[in-house]
């Protein structure tokens, strides 16, 4: 379905630099590059089937980030995943919005692109009737663990030698108010 909103590029300024960067939704074009800054910025590395997978499944949530001048180059992205486990407090099946990764370009950093990323795509997510949104972080990185809390993110437990270089993480949940 080909409407405005599949296409529909959003600009964000910084105010200190003055850099404009926009956001949109990733396309299947844009894969090699996201995997690009993933294995640039992140230890962990995905196989590009998985970056498919998310595309193909949560095309809505995964966004992209580049510079105004230069729609070919990725600087940032953001995906998700809607995962469908028991509610903690009933028999019933919940779902939950799973922040799968987002990593931005070093020489972005800084922007408000991760801000961006997360405020233009949680509601995306959410429009799958999640209870919360839930995500796991490096205990060591304190830039997106004050990101997370800045968005009203409650660390909920630890869990034990998550990643595969033996480092926790922190499991952090926002519950969703329903109307």
């Amino acid at each position: 379905m080909g409407t405005d909103k599949d296409t529909q590029t959003r600009i964000f300024k910084d105010g200190t630099t003055k850099k404009a960067y926009l956001i949109r939704k990733c396309t299947f074009e844009d894969l090699e590059l996201v995997k690009e800054v993933n294995e640039k910025e992140l230890p962990e590395d995905y196989p590009f089937f998985f970056y498919k997978s998310i595309l193909d499944n949560y095309p809505e949530s995964f966004l992209v980030a580049y510079p105004k001048e230069d729609s070919s180059k990725i600087i940032g992205y953001v995906m998700w995943r809607i995962e469908r486990t028991p509610s903690k407090n009933s028999l019933r099946l919940v779902n939950k919005g799973h922040l799968v990764s987002i990593a931005v370009s070093q020489e972005y950093r800084r922007l408000g692109i991760a801000s961006a990323l997360l405020s233009s795509s949680m509601p995306e997510i959410k429009s799958h009737s999640i209870s919360e949104y839930v995500l796991e972080v490096r205990v060591s990185n304190y830039g997106a663990i004050s990101l997370y809390e800045g968005f009203n993110f409650k660390t909920e437990g630890i869990k034990k030698k998550y990643y595969r270089d033996g480092e926790n993480a922190y499991f952090m949940v926002l519950k969703i108010e329903h109307d």
